[in-house]
């Protein structure tokens, strides 16, 4: 797809992802009554991806695609109906004319594409985030959706909570004043990644060579439930390794995006929809080593972000690893394990937790007696319940790809400089770096072959 956008629109874009440019056009594919139910194929069956299948069991669950039927069997048991695959290629062509609607809840390297061809034959699609494994696949996700007209979802369920619309409209309401500084921060990962995974995965690798006993052997087999290749996907061909099942992938930069993937489309919304953050010009981090592999066990990382009409240029902090912003920034208050500060020139908003779902204003003092704003967001009947309605020609769900594809390109940005180790400096229009051409190949990755967008 070759669409040039001049920069005045760019702009526009950026400062309006931050706003909620959830504000999109309705859905217009298909003829779907709001008493009608949506025949959906859940693509993805186990963990998160059988959460979500389970969470709009409301509808008709048609079909079922899973690589792994041991991972997905309670979820096949639970919809005895549902046509089951393995590969969702294959499910897309065969069940083209019978499904209105895909849930994704693969692993990240499998969101894109499932998700793309999909909504090319016009359904809708709710996909898990972090949206895409790429800043290129989340603009193509966003793309596709607005050309397609579909209605769309991202699985961050913060966006659909009350708390976090307040937290919004207080902020927007100008009860901190104007937001001059960002801090983020996580307690992933609760996985292994680093140097930690490098050694199990050395380990199992020097055991096998030396195909010392059975179990070792054992460790090499790759379950009789599992289609290693359709789970590789796009992914480079590599032999089969337990460490990477059923978690772990999560840190390995061939599948996952380390723990600021994770977990940022959660903890960074609440402050990104806030301070109308758009697009990163530049990012920066510190971790705890790098190697090609593998996430680093912590990382800080640091966002630069421009002007946005009369708001001034500002800086969010990313931590994860169990680093933390310094303690003074608290005023005193328990710091948990992952939330967000925003700190304004009148005051801070501490989020606590990892969705973004309540809020405190610092000092307390100064705020006692403080006046909630009037409602301008409109509350939400439930997350996966906004983007059913969608489907049947509702209003579009917050964290359409509209708003949760810039969400996710800034987000996945991040890990561009943990992998290089220097700072990278951004033209996010352009989908490339300025100063750093090593990065280009990680903001658009290439696919194995047999697998395209």
């Amino acid at each position: 797809m070759k669409r040039k956008t001049n920069r005045r629109e760019f702009m526009k874009r950026s400062a309006l992802a931050g706003v909620g440019f959830w504000i999109a056009t309705r859905s217009s594919s298909g003829s779907i009554s709001p008493n009608d139910k949506l025949n959906i194929a859940g693509i993805g069956a186990g963990g998160q991806g059988g959460g979500d299948i389970g969470a709009v069991a409301s509808e008709n669950i048609v079909a079922l695609v899973d690589v792994d039927e041991n991972r997905a069997g309670d979820t096949f048991k639970r919809f005895p109906s549902a046509t089951k695959y393995k590969d969702y290629r294959k499910m897309l062509e065969m069940e083209e004319r019978n499904i209105d609607a895909v849930t994704v809840g693969t692993p990240d390297h499998h969101h894109a594409p499932p998700s793309i061809m999909a909504m090319k034959m016009g359904k809708h699609c709710y996909c898990e985030k972090p949206l895409t494994h790429s800043a290129y696949e989340a603009r193509m996700m966003r793309l596709v959706a607005n050309e397609k007209k579909v209605a769309t979802q991202m699985g961050n369920q913060g966006t659909s909570s009350g708390g976090l619309r307040e937290g919004v409209e207080v902020v927007w309401s100008g009860g901190i004043g104007t937001v001059k500084e960002i801090h983020v921060w996580t307690n992933r990962p609760i996985w292994s990644q680093g140097s930690e995974a490098i050694l199990k995965h050395q380990g199992v690798r020097n055991a096998l060579h030396g195909a010392i006993n059975a179990k070792t052997a054992d460790l090499a087999k790759i379950p009789e439930t599992l289609d290693w290749d359709l789970w590789l996907g796009p992914a480079p061909e590599r032999p089969y390794d337990p460490i990477y099942l059923p978690f772990s992938w999560r840190g390995w930069w061939d599948y996952g995006t380390g723990a600021l993937g994770d977990m940022a489309c959660h903890t960074m919304n609440l402050p990104f929809m806030a301070a109308k953050l758009g697009s990163p010009v530049a990012v920066e981090a510190i971790c705890s080593e790098r190697n090609p592999e593998t996430a680093p066990t912590w990382s800080i990382i640091t966002y630069e972000f421009p002007k946005r009409g009369d708001l001034p240029a500002l800086k969010l902090y990313w931590y994860d690893g169990g680093k933390l912003p310094a303690k003074d920034l608290f005023m005193g208050e328990g710091i948990e394990g992952s939330g967000s500060l925003m700190i304004g020139d009148k005051g801070t908003m501490y989020s606590p937790h990892d969705y973004g779902t309540e809020y405190r204003l610092l000092p307390k003092d100064k705020y006692a007696d403080y006046k909630k704003p009037a409602h301008t967001l409109p509350r939400s009947p439930g997350h996966h319940r906004e983007w059913l309605n969608a489907c049947k020609g509702g209003p579009p769900a917050m964290s359409n790809f509209n708003y949760s594809g810039p969400l996710t390109e800034t987000v996945v940005l991040g890990n561009l400089a943990v992998r290089v180790g220097k700072r990278v400096e951004l033209d996010v229009e352009n989908m490339k770096s300025t100063n750093c051409p090593e990065a280009n190949g990680i903001i658009k990755r290439e696919y194995r072959k047999g697998w395209t967008l």
